[in-house]
């Protein structure tokens, strides 16, 4: 039997590239949190971009003078979101972590009220079985204690840390207006320090990224802070006319986070939250709740037609499964990157999954 060194070569090199592509995707993702603040501040660029190309149109002024202007503005309204936003997580963070062990006493109690009402002999439900499934809840319950009680530390401690948090915003800021003021510059030199194949390369993909990821994540991101608004907005409301809404900025970061990942949606939140405010006895917050999330679904069917102008075009099984490949990874934030990750994948590989995976790696 002879064996094609040729075929087989070809063969090597297109798995190896296929190996060096996603260990260079996973690389860039570990760059991209350490260096979050210029990550940031090119996301940011990214959607005030439209306004600076506005302010330039419009105007006489030079590029770099509209993006001054436009930083100007922007930079005030961050700020004061950002010191607003600060001080508001502080004392809700502060609040519930020192209230957290009633809660969750609390919902031990609602818990076994539950379980003494249900009469599992009727059902004929094993003792064995009632005790696996009474200890998995008191597990459940520990484990989102213990979560909470981590995330709450760590989200203060960082808080607190002004001097970190200062560096951190004033580089963001000064990346930004680099990034803005200076973009020419930059694509320029770009192209002067790399290859010239490299460049037409990185130019076509980063082109098609940015058709299929760029704009995505600038309309999905625009998308939770109209879902984040509105509920921010609506949580104050009820707690002003006296509903039991304690933390509003938290419960509202939580409900954008969740509408932020794919399939879920603020539902998942808020409709679980609905129902236990019900079996409370709170039927009035539980109302409250269920109109603030038909509100926000209305408002995200009547805004997502209009921002978001393609969609990803990837199965949402697919989807379900890179969220949870995230999530086994890197935690609940990989339930966010896992998507993200696999629209990147699917457009550097995009001619390699239309001919067919296997046919690309082992046809001759």
């Amino acid at each position: 039997m002879v064996i094609d060194m040729g075929y087989w070569t070809k063969v090597g090199k297109r798995i190896l590239v296929l190996l060096i592509t996603i260990l260079g995707i996973y690389l860039a993702f570990k760059l991209a949190i350490f260096y979050m603040p210029f990550l940031v501040a090119f996301i940011i660029a990214l959607l005030i971009e439209p306004l600076i190309k506005f302010v330039n149109k419009r105007t006489s002024l030079t590029r770099k003078t509209s993006a001054i202007i436009v930083l100007v503005i922007v930079s005030l309204i961050l700020i004061g979101l950002l010191a607003w936003g600060i001080t508001a997580l502080l004392g809700e963070a502060t609040n519930l972590l020192q209230g957290l062990n009633s809660y969750i006493e609390n919902a031990y109690n609602q818990i076994q009220n539950i379980i003494s009402n249900i009469d599992f002999t009727k059902l004929k439900i094993p003792e064995e079985v009632t005790n696996v499934i009474q200890n998995s809840l008191w597990d459940f319950i520990g484990t989102v204690s213990n979560w909470v009680k981590n995330f709450l530390t760590s989200l203060l401690n960082f808080l607190t840390e002004i001097p970190t948090i200062a560096i951190y915003v004033g580089i963001c800021f000064v990346a930004i207006y680099f990034i803005c003021t200076d973009k020419l510059y930059m694509i320029d030199q770009l192209e002067h320090h790399l290859p010239r194949e490299w460049v037409k390369r990185i130019g076509k993909h980063t082109r098609d990224l940015i058709q299929s990821l760029g704009n995505y994540l600038k309309a999905e991101a625009i998308l939770i802070i109209i879902s984040f608004v509105v509920s921010l907005i609506g949580l104050y409301i009820f707690k002003f006319i006296g509903l039991n809404i304690k933390y509003p900025l938290l419960a509202a970061l939580a409900i954008g986070f969740v509408d932020a990942l794919p399939i879920l949606g603020s539902g998942t939140a808020m409709i679980p939250w609905a129902i236990v405010s019900a079996i409370n006895g709170n039927i009035n917050l539980a109302l409250a709740i269920i109109l603030l999330w038909v509100i926000m679904s209305v408002v995200r069917q009547f805004a997502e037609p209009r921002v978001v102008s393609k969609h990803i075009g990837i199965h949402p099984i697919f989807t379900l499964i890179a969220m949870y490949t995230g999530f086994k990874m890197i935690g609940v934030l990989g339930m966010f990157i896992g998507p993200i990750v696999l629209i990147i994948l699917k457009n550097i590989f995009s001619t390699l999954l239309d001919k067919g995976v296997g046919k690309a790696i082992f046809d001759r």
